[in-house]
């Protein structure tokens, strides 16, 4: 007996209906704007012909405020799996052709659906997040639709990759659900993140702003830190994606896609001396370091525009996944102050969960100064990258380039902190605060004496800088491993990645750590 013709007919038909999304009208006037549509988004992010839809025919329950009986294909989101360079992942993608993309309960169903998958097969998940947020008509149904959202966004952190593309609206509760993940993508046009918007800020407040005041890309990624890439449009924003994919694990019990090359080249990078500044007072562009460091000059950087004064990305070392944290003295002179502190923090954690070794190079005259650092509340924020640092059980890799002074020095993982490796170049201070400083302090009266003040100061700071900065007297305390020729660099890190890749470290039973949020 074979099946008949008229029920091949219907379910051709019926998924024509799901297909077509809010209708052609709509989906082309989006396209017309330069906007793809939910399915558009899925078919550029999957290999062709793996996409494999889940709950395709789900229909909305709602009766309430004139609902009952009203068509909306797919209940506004588009969910399900695919290839991604040949790996599996899982993906959600809102169709705002449909009520605006609003979130109610069978949405939210098709949404935990997929997560819940992701979680079973141990995927990464991908969330293109376009929504008018809460479905009105269904009330508390919405409401506890984004809470069985949230919740599972918290019980995959750390478990799976999950990654936010903001493509469009979010608003309101919906925009908690990308600040649970754990990267945000977000395009520079069209899309919009808030929690009140600036008529409901003027109506409470009384003061007026603008929607990219609250709630656009720019002032996301440089402003508030909420936002990790800026994307020109979505197709910009799934290569972004793609591209942060290769860096990851699938999972937190898989090794990050490692492609190590078949020899090490251990060959001195003379061109690296070229960088480095006369002296350890001018700026050096840390961004040309990593680049003579990292496989082909190539990184991706995480919060590029938010606290320059650190920069934090992910590479390869001969072939070798890591994610790497560089102080930057072209902006603030590397210091560290409330934002870089944050954002170190976050990055490590985000490595320690998902097995990707860390390098972190220093170049760190201490803290930030200020009363308003100090009131903001430098102390705490400082003390999550001493957490961060001190709780990763990955390999952990630390170059002192030049400065490395104080507290900051601890924060940015001395051997003290955990680190399994500290070399240090010939240019390296380390030391409780800078020459000056110190000489200032310890040579009030010589100075005070001194016919000639600046030069003696001079004088006094290069001795400091020789009998208790160098890099040679730590080294002779075993508190670094070996002073580098800086063209050695790459060679050596990529010799102790590969020698680490078996690292196991435990740490004493307990629920977690208590870390100063």
């Amino acid at each position: 007996m074979t099946i008949s013709a008229k029920l091949l007919e219907n379910l051709r038909q019926r998924r024509e209906t799901v297909f077509a999304g809010g209708g052609e009208d709509k989906i082309k006037a989006r396209r017309e704007k330069g906007l793809m549509s939910a399915r558009d988004r899925l078919d550029t992010l999957f290999e062709a012909h793996t996409f494999q839809e889940i709950g395709t025919h789900i229909r909305h329950s709602c009766t309430h405020f004139g609902m009952a009986g009203k068509e909306m294909p797919g209940d506004g989101v588009v969910v399900g799996t695919g290839y991604v360079d040949s790996r599996p992942v899982a993906a959600v993608s809102q169709d705002f052709t449909v009520t605006g993309g609003a979130l109610g309960k069978m949405h939210a169903k098709k949404i935990v659906a997929t997560m819940n998958y992701a979680m079973k097969a141990g995927i990464p998940l991908v969330a293109f997040k376009d929504s008018a947020g809460a479905r009105i008509q269904e009330g508390v149904d919405s409401l506890s639709g984004y809470g069985e959202v949230f919740y599972l966004n918290v019980a995959a952190s750390g478990v799976i990759p999950q990654i936010a593309v903001i493509l469009g609206p979010c608003a309101g509760g919906a925009s908690y659900s990308p600040a649970l993940m754990d990267y945000i993508i977000m395009t520079k046009a069209n899309a919009h993140m808030f929690i009140t918007g600036p008529e409901v800020i003027k109506a409470v407040t009384g003061r007026q702003c603008s929607m990219d005041e609250v709630g656009s890309a720019q002032m996301h990624a440089t402003v508030s830190g909420n936002v990790h890439f800026i994307a020109e449009d979505d197709r910009h924003a799934i290569q972004i994606t793609k591209k942060l994919l290769s860096y990851l694990p699938s999972n937190n019990s898989e090794d990050p896609p490692h492609r190590p090359t078949t020899n090490i080249t251990l060959n001195n990078d003379l061109q690296m001396n070229d960088l480095i500044p006369a002296t350890s007072s001018e700026a050096m562009d840390v961004k040309a370091i990593i680049r003579r460091i990292v496989d082909a000059g190539d990184f991706l950087e995480v919060h590029a525009g938010f606290a320059q004064n650190i920069i934090v990305c992910f590479a390869r070392i001969e072939g070798i996944v890591v994610g790497i944290i560089a102080n930057n003295s072209m902006v603030k002179a590397g210091t560290l102050d409330i934002d870089s502190s944050d954002k170190a923090a976050r990055f490590i954690r985000f490595c320690d969960c998902f097995n990707i070794p860390v390098v972190t190079l220093v170049d760190v005259p201490g803290f930030m100064p200020g009363i308003e650092q100090e009131r903001g509340g430098i102390i705490r924020h400082g003390a999550k990258m001493l957490f961060a640092y001190a709780g990763a059980t990955v390999p952990k890799l630390t170059v002192i380039l030049r400065k490395s002074y104080g507290g900051a020095y601890l924060a940015m993982c001395s051997q003290e902190m955990g680190a399994d490796q500290v070399l240090s170049w010939p240019t390296g201070e380390i030391a409780v605060m800078g020459a000056d400083g110190a000489v200032n302090i310890l040579y009030r009266k010589e100075l005070g004496e001194a016919t000639d003040r600046k030069a003696k100061a001079a004088e006094l700071a290069a001795e400091y800088r020789e009998e208790f900065a160098s890099p040679y007297v730590a080294a002779a305390q075993g508190y670094i491993a070996d002073v580098i020729e800086p063209g050695e660099t790459r060679g050596l890190l990529a010799l102790s990645l590969r020698k680490l890749l078996t690292k196991r470290e435990t740490r004493p039973a307990k629920k977690h750590g208590n870390i100063p949020l």
